[in-house]
């Protein structure tokens, strides 16, 4: 059975389908540790529940970036993580982590990159006039959401409203996230 890490940073709803799936036995894993930069975001509630171990921090307490993220290696290290699912993570991973779990981390993300990068994308996008969105799992590299696009998956919406992107957008995040992540396991 393999190992999963999910990094997420708000209220966890794709921390939630990737671990409902490992409970379910959809996916042939294990939610071993959530991290979360965000003390008191839902997410950790949810984890808490569902009976996976966290590891909250804030970041301002530690001196840098490199700091912070050679605890969270540690973890990884300690709990045999074969794999991390950013999943609403919103932090850039830097070079410590990085170099650790490089070909080993992977993101979603709410748009069909290489197309509207960043924290923003939906906005970006609805700005735009954009008539087909979509969600991206991709590898992380050095690069803000440019690693090696894994799935995409297109939805059509002709409307201005971004909170209804997001909405259409998350079902769709679930769903693709644990099949993609199914995949990938086998490829493990």
């Amino acid at each position: 059975m393999k190992r999963l890490a999910v990094f997420a940073s708000g209220t966890g709803t794709n921390f939630v389908a990737i671990a409902k799936a490992c409970a379910e036995g959809v996916l042939d894993a294990r939610v071993v540790l959530m991290v979360c930069d965000r003390p008191g975001a839902a997410v950790i509630d949810r984890a808490l529940e569902m009976g996976v171990e966290t590891f909250v921090f804030s970041p301002r307490d530690y001196a840098s970036k490199a700091d912070f993220e050679a605890q969270i290696v540690r973890l990884l290290d300690e709990r045999k993580v074969d794999l991390v699912c950013l999943a609403g993570y919103m932090r850039i991973v830097g070079e410590t982590l990085l170099g650790a779990y490089e070909g080993k981390i992977i993101n979603i993300h709410p748009s069909l990159l290489p197309s509207f990068k960043g924290a923003h994308a939906v906005e970006d996008a609805v700005a735009y006039g954009v008539k087909v969105y979509g969600i991206t799992i991709h590898w992380v590299n050095a690069d803000l959401d440019g690693g090696r696009i894994i799935a995409q998956r297109a939805f059509p919406y002709e409307g201005s409203d971004p909170a209804e992107v997001h909405r259409i957008g998350q079902k769709i995040e679930h769903e693709l996230y644990v099949e993609t992540i199914k995949k990938l396991l086998c490829e493990l």
